[in-house]
């Protein structure tokens, strides 16, 4: 976790006086940024391939109530990878010029807190779907924490006043 820290503070730190925009554009062209959006983009793959694949036929053998816990768990999963994903889409387009980083910046694009969780739903679901829950939480986590560091710590864009602006232009022009 000392490592994971030293490259948030790297690419998505806020320093004193540094704008969340300069925070989230660094971010977004960073490789932190590359490697999670990598990892999350291959979990979303891997756990579509499952739920398509062997987790369908693993949920026909369960019981009636471990179906029923494999569905929700599943469906929570599903959702949280969808909400991951999209934030990291968001953090891509930054990169690619397809949005700017203040629009990023905007609460609507924030992740949300996990709701904790001790343990699975029901004790015997199968053991490749807490696999996933376990690795999409994890991550899942990761990105939040990125987020608030970048989001939330970050200074926000101090707002331009223009009659100050004009005014300083003017002192600047009498100075001369």
């Amino acid at each position: 976790m000392l490592l994971m820290d030293s490259m948030v503070d790297d690419a998505a730190s806020p320093a004193p006086g540094r704008p969340r925009a300069a925070v989230v554009r660094d971010f977004a062209a960073s490789e932190l940024f590359e490697r999670t959006f990598r990892e999350g983009m291959e979990l979303v793959e891997e756990v579509a391939a499952y739920l398509d694949g062997d987790g369908r036929r693993e949920s026909k053998l369960l019981s009636r109530a471990t179906a029923l816990a494999y569905a929700s768990e599943s469906m929570a999963l599903t959702t949280r990878l969808m909400q991951m994903a999209s934030w990291l889409l968001v953090q891509r387009a930054v990169r690619e010029g397809d949005m700017t980083a203040e629009a990023a910046c905007a609460p609507r694009y924030r992740l949300s807190p996990l709701k904790p969780r001790e343990e699975p739903s029901h004790p015997d679901l199968p053991i490749a779907l807490i696999e996933h829950v376990v690795r999409a939480e994890r991550l899942y986590e990761r990105a939040l924490h990125l987020d608030r560091r970048m989001y939330v710590d970050a200074e926000a864009e101090a707002p331009v006043n223009p009659v100050l602006s004009q005014m300083d232009r003017l002192a600047a022009a009498f100075r001369n």
